[in-house]
């Protein structure tokens, strides 16, 4: 059914206006960097640079409660691990805090922790944006190799609007739905698939404007941020600490842009190009995840593994058989939504987890493609919301024609042969919805930032890093990088190595040297 005004004013809408409501892991320190040493200067009688800013304990905090079994078990990361405290909690936002449009939303929060954790410790709130929901970060980072960051002060994330547990969003007609998360590849009627996924992201369009109007403005990165403040606010703290990943860089950037004497310190890690239009971000994704793919064949090969002696050229037959209606109803775009979501997520047990794709991929290609589907299914739980649709279109800039799209089959197929044909069809999800303008970059940052990332990224991919890091050497601020070596999203929650450098890093704001490395 098509969504209309009036199905929205009798439906949850009336909700959305009450105010209430490569390889494993590495624990190993980073590639030490020699500087030259420094010769004898002129004494100095200048005033020593004042200390950097702080943030603080929340003064107000908001009700926790503990929800670590249930989370962990929807996630799909099994029994929580010994010792971390998860917890969960909400808060409301205003819709628009310039006032042009009334209502409020409820925003969804979590906590990690442990009993070592500094009890005045400031938080860090973490944000990922439309990629997937923070919780599943934050429980990732919990779940993974290691959690140091855990000890010495608590994790917050926050989920963007109708993605996670925030206040969900009900816009899409089921046929609609699916058609979006298979590329149109079992649409009746559908010939030309571009033109069928086209035509489903016009109906998309039209059915979550229609529901969402007055407030389809509302959820692009810039009112992330916001809600982000709106936390802040109701910590009643001056400043706050703040790691965005992917796209949720982009709203940490928007936060910079728009409440930069409110930060103290920021990350971002695995960031995507916060400037590029929708098929440069396409294409960097699809570098990393095939970069990805490569790390993970490697790794798996080693361990002898149920793909064989060559699982890239396994895993490329079974998105070609998904491609050509081989495995039933599992479609291709479904495949390698799965590949991207489970490289990226990070497992204590990483033989474990690099086995489980790999019996499941295995599986397909021999006929039986249920343990594929059932992962395809948790994947498409974390990452196949309506609000993330609405998210991530509202975030799109400079949409692909579909006659570009068409010519990139060709092109990236042959490129990047598991991931190209499906991302270049893929383009058009968000091809009818008002394109977003440029996002602001922050015009002064006077702080220290800290960029972090890795070439073999499956969610973003690794070449976003050069644009934000030149943007915050634009507006003022000091900045360094860190480069994993590994494979998975985003890198701290991977590697061990990362968060000591961030630790180091939010501790005094004195950043690693530019260009440190990781080793995986």
């Amino acid at each position: 059914m098509r969504w209309t005004r009036a199905a929205l004013l009798a439906s949850s809408l009336t909700v959305l206006l009450t105010t209430g409501c490569g390889a494993g892991p590495s624990q190993r320190p980073g590639v030490a960097v020699e500087h030259p040493h420094a010769g004898p200067g002129a004494v100095t009688t200048s005033t020593p640079p004042p200390p950097p800013p702080q943030a603080q304990k929340p003064k107000h905090d908001l009700a926790w409660h503990d929800c670590a079994a249930p989370t962990f078990g929807r996630l799909g990361f099994g029994a929580p691990p010994p010792g971390v405290i998860f917890e969960c909690a909400d808060f409301t936002a205003p819709i628009d805090t310039a006032g042009t449009v009334m209502g409020s939303f409820r925003t969804a929060a979590v906590r990690a922790r442990t009993a070592q954790t500094p009890p005045d410790a400031a938080p860090l709130v973490v944000t990922s944006g439309s990629d997937r929901s923070s919780t599943a970060t934050v429980a990732g980072l919990a779940a993974g190799p290691g959690a140091a960051i855990l000890g010495t002060r608590p994790l917050v994330g926050v989920d963007r609007r109708g993605t996670g547990d925030s206040q969900p969003i009900d816009c899409l007609p089921p046929e609609v739905r699916r058609g979006l998360a298979d590329n149109a590849q079992f649409t009746p009627g559908s010939g030309d698939k571009i033109d069928a996924l086209a035509t489903l992201s016009q109906n998309a369009t039209i059915a979550c404007q229609d529901f969402l109007q007055p407030y389809q403005g509302t959820f692009d990165a810039p009112h992330a941020a916001d809600d982000l403040d709106e936390l802040r606010k109701q910590w009643q703290v001056d400043r706050i600490d703040l790691l965005g990943t992917g796209n949720g860089a982009r709203v940490a950037m928007s936060y910079a842009a728009k409440y930069a004497g409110h930060l103290a310190r920021l990350v971002l890690d695995s960031p995507e190009a916060p400037a590029a239009d929708a098929l440069t971000r396409t294409e960097q994704r699809v570098k990393g995840a095939e970069a990805a793919v490569t790390a993970f064949a490697q790794r798996c090969a080693g361990l002898h593994c149920s793909l064989g002696a060559d699982p890239r050229a396994a895993i490329t037959d079974v998105v070609g058989k998904a491609a050509s209606g081989q495995l039933g109803d599992l479609s291709a775009a479904a495949v390698t939504t799965t590949i991207t979501g489970f490289l990226g997520d990070p497992r204590a047990d990483q033989p474990a987890h690099i086995a489980e794709l790999a019996d499941a991929v295995a599986a397909a290609g021999h006929g039986d493609r249920g343990p594929l589907q059932a992962l395809s299914g948790r994947v498409a739980a974390l990452v196949g919301s309506d609000g993330q649709f609405v998210s991530t279109c509202s975030d799109n800039q400079q949409p692909a024609t579909p006659d570009r799209a068409r010519t990139l089959q060709n092109d990236w197929g042959a490129k990047y042969p598991v991931f190209g044909r499906s991302a270049a069809v893929g383009l058009m999800a968000c091809t009818a919805w008002p394109a977003a303008q440029a996002p602001h970059m922050p015009d002064k940052l006077d702080l220290a930032a800290l960029v972090v990332g890795t070439a073999a990224d499956p969610v973003v991919g690794d070449d976003g890093r050069a644009a934000v890091t030149g943007a915050l050497g634009a507006a003022g601020a000091r900045v360094a990088t860190v480069q994993w070596a590994g494979w998975g999203h985003p890198a701290f929650t991977h590697s061990g190595c990362v968060q000591q450098n961030i630790i180091g890093y939010l501790n005094d704001a004195t950043l690693p040297a530019d260009g440190t490395a990781c080793p995986a």
